[in-house]
């Protein structure tokens, strides 16, 4: 089921398939790079450098996304390498904001 084409069409020179993993794929990297957006607006509000909670909540987010999608469709040691470090920097970093609870 996660594997079956939702919607396939060529963008460009590029063929593109569409699959539920595919959804999960970009959607946590969508969350991962647009985490900056929110930390953007939160230091100049502060005009201080600041982390806001939605910064936490979105890297884990996407870090979580980018882990299943490396580990249940790709099967892609180095995306999941490069996914687990960031899984647990976030975790920790959300728990201790949440823990302070700012």
């Amino acid at each position: 089921m996660m594997r079956e084409t939702l919607l396939e069409f060529d963008l460009y020179k590029a063929h593109v398939v569409v699959n539920l993993w595919k959804i999960i794929g970009w959607t946590g990297a969508a969350l991962f790079g647009l985490r900056w957006i929110p930390q953007f607006f939160a230091t100049r509000r502060a005009k201080k450098v600041t982390m806001p909670r939605v910064f936490w909540v979105m890297s884990v987010t996407g870090s979580l996304c980018l882990l299943s999608y490396f580990i249940g469709y790709r099967a892609d040691s180095v995306g999941i390498l490069s996914n687990l470090f960031p899984t647990f920097v976030a975790l920790y970093n959300l728990f201790h904001d949440l823990r302070k609870g700012s």
